[in-house]
């Protein structure tokens, strides 16, 4: 399987809100209140990065995604090493780590000069 950085924002994601979620639900079931003087410091990082890890998977698996251009085929309007910002909800909304589309918007539309088709 190929892991890429969705796969690892959607672990991060997971993990911190068990954590977190498994804590707080705990602390209900004893009959405990909240303190966050009391808390373990796993709890407490938990706490810290989930609501940032959950916006920035959010962010990048259904609206914008940032990539570098790996060769000179764009050239001379993009060159090797290049960061572009590509709007990915026009294309339509993609589950993270699988890749499938649920709510298809629409598709690359594909250009035609002097007979040659572009993409």
């Amino acid at each position: 399987m190929d892991f890429d950085f969705s796969f690892f924002l959607f672990a991060a994601s997971v993990v911190t809100g068990l954590v977190w979620g498994g804590y707080t639900l705990k602390l209900k079931a004893d009959g405990k209140v909240y303190d966050l003087d009391a808390e373990p410091v796993i709890v407490e990082y938990a706490r810290s990065f989930f609501p940032i890890v959950f916006i920035v998977l959010i962010l990048r698996s259904f609206l914008a995604e940032p990539f570098r251009i790996p060769s000179g085929s764009m050239m001379p309007t993009l060159l090797v090493g290049d960061f572009i910002l590509v709007n990915k909800f026009v294309y339509g909304i993609r589950l993270p780590v699988i890749n499938q589309k649920i709510i298809p918007l629409s598709e690359p539309k594909t250009r035609r000069y002097c007979g040659v088709s572009l993409s």
